[in-house]
């Protein structure tokens, strides 16, 4: 398999870490977001959209990190990353959406591009920008972990799931936009916990061979 990425990519981030988790082997293949290398031609050949990550592998390109996710789980299912319960495994897939669908898309590269470019937003109001989304997805997060007496250390049970992938990647990110995460005790935790095992480390931006 062929990982098409850029190590300050969210959704790159996200996708490394299952990639990880599962044990699986896979080359890297750079693109460079800064230099605006996924709007060429040859990449948007792959996807369109000119969105990374792209999965490479012998059924084809694999697109849009939900959906790779997904895959891996069903083409690998040990570890599994999902719980065996229906019910389970709707709790991790409603967190994993929090973070995927209602605050990383807020901050990802092409809406901050259109703040500066077109509405002509400074690097301050810019990081005011993040931090109120980061923070409202933040605050409900951290109300249902709390609830949740059964878990342990992640997100949801003894163990890590997508859930997890999605929440480590959006904390480095809240840190980048110089987010106050005191207020997230559970999350925190969950952080610094993850970043203990070699899955994440591996999988973080700054161990990326592209990574300045």
């Amino acid at each position: 398999m062929k990982l098409y990425s850029f190590f300050r990519s969210g959704t790159s981030h996200r996708t490394r870490i299952v990639l990880n988790l599962k044990g699986l082997n896979y080359e890297a293949d750079y693109i460079s977001l800064a230099k605006n290398e996924h709007q060429q031609a040859s990449f948007k050949a792959l996807n369109p959209q000119g969105f990374v990550p792209v999965l490479e592998t012998e059924s084809g390109a694999l697109l849009q990190s939900p959906a790779i996710i997904e895959w891996l789980e069903e083409q690998y299912p040990e570890p599994a990353l999902l719980p065996k319960d229906a019910l389970g495994r709707e709790k991790v897939r409603a967190l994993a959406a929090l973070i995927g669908c209602d605050i990383h898309p807020l901050n990802n590269k092409r809406v901050l591009e259109h703040l500066r470019q077109n509405l002509g937003l400074d690097e301050t109001q810019i990081n005011a920008w993040c931090a109120k989304w980061i923070q409202d997805g933040f605050t409900a997060l951290e109300q249902l972990l709390q609830q949740d007496p059964t878990r342990e250390k992640f997100c949801y049970g003894k163990q890590p799931t997508i859930a997890d992938a999605y929440l480590i990647p959006q904390m480095v990110s809240a840190e980048r936009f110089k987010v106050d995460l005191s207020a997230y005790p559970n999350i925190n935790e969950i952080y610094q916990h993850c970043m203990t095992l070699e899955a994440f480390q591996k999988a973080a931006p700054e161990q990326q061979a592209d990574a300045t």
